[in-house]
């Protein structure tokens, strides 16, 4: 019997296997070990996951994408059906379509069956509630029964994160670990050493944890609310002197947990009416033919995309032809800092309170240990970095620390 770690990112998924020998992550999708946490329902046949999902979607196949499905968790959705086709499903019942996948390839993967598993959950799933960060947490276990795991416990991402960048240490340092995801940002201070590796019980190893619900979604969101959405009219007037267009739109267009409440006809026919009221009806129909054609996965994927570029290359053209053609948005770094700039600064302050927790000053920490998609954006590394300036910084396995972590932990508690 083989044991896992199952890491259910916001962006992306990855199972850890521990069996005998190391730890390894599953190949979840042809040989990537990564999975993107994605799952589109055709209007006919079975649904499709991860690249899979998007690839349909992209391709202009009929039927319905979502994306994200961890953030639901924590929130009233989770008890909602969502249209899928001719029925509806609650997002329990998505959520578990998903990670039942996620299951049975890590079984093909392992040869076996997998009935044990540690799972990894975020210090917060939701600032400042108690109660809805346990409901989150009772939601993913009950789901993770649901779909056949026997046995089943929990770790905090960051603090898998450690177990993966403790293999790699000679020696005892602090680390302060960060994981900058796609829905959370966690922190978590650890005493570090291979001869503690061991250990049964790791509790006073563990110094301090902090976390809040800003990751990379939010990058994506604030960028296409500042540099897409005014080509659709974002922030435009309308003729009657004072007003301008309606706010939550553009906010829905550019969430991905709230793309699809837009299609649903009304918004469609309260858009051109708008149109008609717009002092800029060019713009107005951009948005228009963005909700009747359903493009906002589109638009979204294309946003995450070129925050990407941006970050790699220092500026893009965002291509923008499937509204309207020849439209085009230049997005520069400058314009990625100045627009999630506070985002980054939000990240970066709870450090101060995992340090203060954990009673140590910045100058104590040894290494700073970076992994989750967002830790390539370089004005969120600069933030997090001048919290403990004196640090080494250490390159963790992007998508995949957590996940073999969670594997190590799944050895220690099950093996």
């Amino acid at each position: 019997m083989t044991a896992c770690g199952l890491d259910f990112g916001t962006s992306n998924t990855t199972l850890g296997l521990h069996g005998a020998g190391e730890p390894r992550l599953a190949a979840l999708e042809g040989a990537a070990d990564t999975l993107p946490s994605a799952i589109f329902f055709p209007r006919q046949g079975e649904p499709l996951v991860g690249r899979a999902a998007m690839a349909a979607y992209v391709e202009g196949q009929q039927g319905r994408l979502m994306r994200s499905l961890k953030s639901v968790l924590g929130t009233s959705l989770i008890d909602e059906t969502t249209p899928v086709g001719r029925q509806r499903l609650g997002f329990r019942a998505v959520i578990g379509k998903f990670l039942a996948e996620v299951k049975a390839r890590g079984e093909a993967a392992a040869g076996g069956e997998l009935r044990e598993v540690v799972l990894g959950r975020p210090v917060h799933f939701v600032d400042g509630d108690v109660a809805g960060d346990a409901r989150a947490q009772e939601v993913l276990g009950s789901i993770a029964r649901d779909i056949g795991f026997a046995e089943l416990s929990f770790q905090f991402e960051p603090i898998a994160a450690s177990l993966d960048y403790e293999r790699q240490v000679t020696g005892e340092e602090l680390a302060l670990i960060a994981d900058i995801g796609g829905g959370t940002s966690d922190f978590s201070i650890v005493r570090i050493a291979r001869s503690h590796a061991g250990r049964a019980d790791r509790a006073s190893d563990i110094l301090a944890n902090e976390g809040v619900r800003v990751g990379g979604t939010d990058f994506d969101r604030q960028l296409s609310l500042a540099m897409v959405m005014p080509a659709l009219g974002h922030g435009s007037p309308l003729k009657r002197k004072g007003l301008s267009m309606p706010v939550g739109i553009y906010q829905d267009l550019a969430t991905w947990s709230s793309i699809n409440r837009l299609y649903d006809g009304r918004t469609a026919r309260t858009i051109r009416e708008l149109e008609r009221e717009a002092a800029h009806p060019d713009l107005v129909a951009r948005l228009a033919r963005a909700v009747e054609d359903e493009r906002g996965h589109g638009l979204a994927l294309d946003v995450e995309a070129a925050k990407i570029r941006v970050a790699e290359a220092g500026e893009t053209v965002l291509d923008l032809a499937v509204l309207e053609a020849g439209l085009s948005v230049g997005i520069a770094h400058a314009d990625l800092v100045r627009h999630t700039g506070l985002l980054a600064e939000r990240i970066a302050g709870r450090i101060a309170s995992c340090l203060a927790t954990a009673g140590l000053a910045a100058g104590d920490i040894d290494a700073l240990f970076l992994t989750g998609g967002s830790t390539r954006l370089a004005h969120v590394r600069a933030a997090i970095g001048a919290c403990v300036p004196t640090a080494r910084v250490i390159e963790g396995d992007t998508f995949g620390s957590v996940g073999t972590g969670l594997a190590i932990e799944a050895g220690r508690r099950y093996g």
